[in-house]
């Protein structure tokens, strides 16, 4: 993509900007303590337009400034906000960089789901006593009830709305100048298929929050 280091600095900006309001506005209760935020959409649909650095650059950014200001778990928390979204975000930017198609932006954005919820069982086993204060028995037996079902439902959300708002974010771009413009740039061309799949996910994610808070 043609664009000015200028214009790139300006929409990395903006998007480091989104993602925090994200957190401090955004966030919902999911499972028990747990709660969602959509800051992974703003930060992959970065790395889908630049690629999987922009990604790490804004996560990196937002989740420092976190650390700093709303934050109460610390350097650890920092760096596990930062492998999260990351597994995600990363992974999806990174097979579209190299399948710069539907096919591709679709098969990461699964694949950068699967990366998560993976990654985040691992390290909330690792790292989550240290600066949770929980033995590790304790987190053990909240693998299964919280974070596993947490990583899953925050990862289909994240898709799910990535799918519904990454064309209406580059169209909104490029009308404004910060993206380079293409013929037929002043429409959106809505794939009802994408739009089914996101749809279906987010109403079975929803579903799925509702069933987990009428079982607490």
């Amino acid at each position: 993509m043609n664009i000015s280091k200028t214009k790139k600095l300006t929409i990395i900006g903006m998007l480091c900007a989104l993602a925090y309001v994200a957190v401090v506005v955004g966030r919902i209760p999911l499972v028990l303590f747990l709660k969602y935020d959509p800051k992974d959409v703003i930060i992959v649909i970065g790395g889908l337009i630049f690629g999987p650095i922009t990604s790490l650059t804004v996560t990196v950014i937002v989740s420092v400034v976190q650390m700093f200001t709303i934050s109460g778990t610390g350097i650890f928390g920092c760096i596990m906000n930062i492998i999260s979204s990351c597994s995600f975000a990363c992974t999806a930017a990174l097979i579209y960089k190299r399948n710069h198609k539907l096919s591709g932006a679709l098969l990461g954005l699964f694949c950068g789901w699967g990366c998560q919820v993976v990654v985040m069982t691992l390290w909330n086993y690792l790292i989550a006593p240290i600066y949770m204060g929980y033995p590790r028995e304790a987190i053990v037996e909240l693998l299964l009830p919280a974070f596993i079902p947490f990583n899953l439902v925050k990862g289909g959300l994240n898709a799910a709305i990535t799918l519904l708002l990454y064309k209406p974010v580059v169209a909104a771009l490029r009308r404004s100048n910060l993206l380079e413009s293409k013929q037929d740039s002043s429409k959106i061309r809505i794939n009802i298929g994408v739009l089914l799949i996101a749809l279906l996910m987010l109403i079975t994610c929803v579903l799925l929050i509702l069933s987990f808070n009428d079982q607490i």
